[in-house]
């Protein structure tokens, strides 16, 4: 009893304290993708709420591993988190034997951020204005068709990846740290298709720099309106997205995980950000710290099957 009181009491004063000085929201990938751009656009209501500057680190490389393993080895105190993409459940299928943390143990969660549709998207010029098309010039064609994606492991990958079995063609995965790399290499067409995220691509798609051909999700986005849903493309097996969520390292006190949880909640709330960033096809949602940790764990357990099941080569 007098150690469960003791710990109340640290955590208590944890949270009096907190926070003390600026707050780092570390993003796994470069600047100029979808999970940098939601961070910075999070970052200064945040701020304001917590009375402490909130500054943006990109650490980006080896599929978002290296800002987590950053972020689980950060002092425990709630002032460095890791805003985690989808690939933070999927990482310890790929890095088997390279993870340096644990995904589990490691990291506390705090809350969901929001969710994304995946765009499949081809370079302006590509001779294929929807998915159908798209794969019989790669069947047509074999050997020379390559796609992008945010790196092995990434939502993207894994939907293309699934995309391939399905329709029972072949593509070469070009793998990138982050969605700015990734739609470089689209718009000088030394890829032909792009699988991430949509976010980023919605002001490409309408400056018409990159085509669309395709959406994830059960409807169409309100950003992409125009734009089909691979169910209305046939696929309707490819219905899922891409997923942010926020983290700390593991020991932070619970009560500074409930301050985060708590004032992250009012952000994610906020209607300004809700209409800016549903114009750039993000879905702000937030939740318990319990919530979160169900679904990087269900996400694990959900994308190792199909690895498995299907046989996917996606060990880097």
């Amino acid at each position: 009893m007098a150690a469960v009181s003791a710990l109340t009491l640290a955590s208590g004063l944890a949270a009096q304290t907190f926070p003390s000085k600026t707050i780092r929201l570390v993003v796994p990938f470069a600047p100029g993708g979808v999970v940098d751009a939601t961070a910075r656009q999070i970052g200064p209501k945040l701020s304001e709420l917590l009375g402490q500057p909130v500054v943006i680190e990109n650490r980006s490389g080896a599929g978002g591993t290296l800002a987590a393993d950053y972020v689980a080895k950060a002092p425990p105190d709630g002032h460095t988190l890791l805003v985690a993409f989808d690939s933070h459940a999927v990482n310890p299928h790929i890095y088997k034997t390279e993870l340096r943390y644990d995904t589990f143990k490691d990291l506390a969660p705090i809350t969901f951020i929001g969710s994304i549709p995946l765009l499949l998207a081809t370079h302006a010029g590509y001779p294929a204005n929807d998915i159908a098309a798209f794969i019989n010039l790669a069947k047509s064609k074999p050997g020379t068709v390559s796609y992008a994606s945010v790196g092995a492991g990434s939502s993207g990958h894994l939907a293309a990846e699934q995309l391939k079995l399905l329709a029972n063609f072949d593509m070469l995965h070009v793998p990138f740290k982050g969605g700015a790399p990734a739609l470089t290499a689209l718009m000088g067409e030394q890829v032909q298709l792009i699988v991430f995220a949509a976010g980023a691509g919605v002001p490409l798609v309408q400056a018409g720099k990159i085509k669309p051909l395709a959406i994830s999700g059960k409807r169409r986005s309100s950003a992409l309106p125009g734009v089909p849903t691979m169910a209305e493309a046939g696929y309707p097996q490819l219905d899922s997205g891409a997923w942010m969520g926020l983290l700390a390292a593991a020991g932070t006190p619970p009560a500074v995980i409930a301050r985060l949880n708590a004032e992250m909640t009012k952000v994610l709330k906020d209607p300004e950000l809700i209409k800016k960033l549903a114009d750039q096809a993000v879905e702000l949602s937030a939740s318990t710290p319990e919530e979160l940790g169900v679904l990087v764990r269900n996400e694990h357990d959900k994308w190792g099957k199909v690895i498995r099941d299907a046989k996917l080569n996606v060990s880097q």
